[in-house]
């Protein structure tokens, strides 16, 4: 396979935040639902998961020199200030509806479980969460939305705040999919 990160128009130190907005960006091109190569969207969407992949597990070092530590990384400038103590999954899961539906649907969902905080509608939602039928999800979590031949792709961000431990992604994505359930769609 190619360089995922060539594939993506990026060069290999580019942050995980870059990557995902060269898929946002490539795909708002590329994808068929605007007039783009299916063929294409697909490696767009291989390379973007085999590039972020790579980013959450780095092969080891070839020098002896120790690693930054993680006060060293926070400030490192070719960190972006949304990956420190952030965990990804991408893709998390896919919604039968295109991005503006999903979207609109997320930020009523979002209002039964935490706040928004930030947006870019229709593709990044950034919200914190709090309390869910009595279980405290003490966390801020990105949605990022991407089109998929007439669906949304739905990734997730977590990271924690207030010094509480994140949540398992797992149940994040669990969370979301069973209100996305609850949810009355139009």
């Amino acid at each position: 396979m190619d360089d995922p990160f060539r594939q993506l128009g990026l060069n290999v130190h580019a942050s995980a935040a870059e990557v995902r907005q060269a898929r946002r960006d490539l795909a708002k091109e590329h994808h068929p639902d605007a007039g783009g190569d299916p063929d294409l969207m697909r490696v767009i969407n291989v390379a973007a998961g085999a590039a972020l992949r790579i980013l959450a597990d780095p092969p080891e070092p070839v020098s002896a020199e120790p690693l930054m530590s993680k006060s060293d990384a926070a400030t490192s400038s070719a960190e972006q200030p949304d990956d420190v103590g952030m965990t990804h999954d991408v893709p998390s899961f896919t919604v039968e509806a295109l991005p503006v539906e999903t979207f609109e649907a997320l930020l009523v969902v979002t209002s039964w479980i935490g706040e928004v905080i930030d947006e870019e509608p229709p593709y990044r939602l950034d919200v914190l969460i709090h309390v869910q039928n009595g279980v405290k999800y003490p966390c801020w979590c990105r949605l990022e939305l991407v089109p998929d031949a007439g669906a949304s792709t739905v990734s997730i961000g977590v990271g924690s705040y207030d010094d509480q431990p994140t949540p398992s992604i797992t149940v994040l994505r669990d969370l979301w999919v069973a209100q996305l359930n609850c949810y009355d769609w139009p």
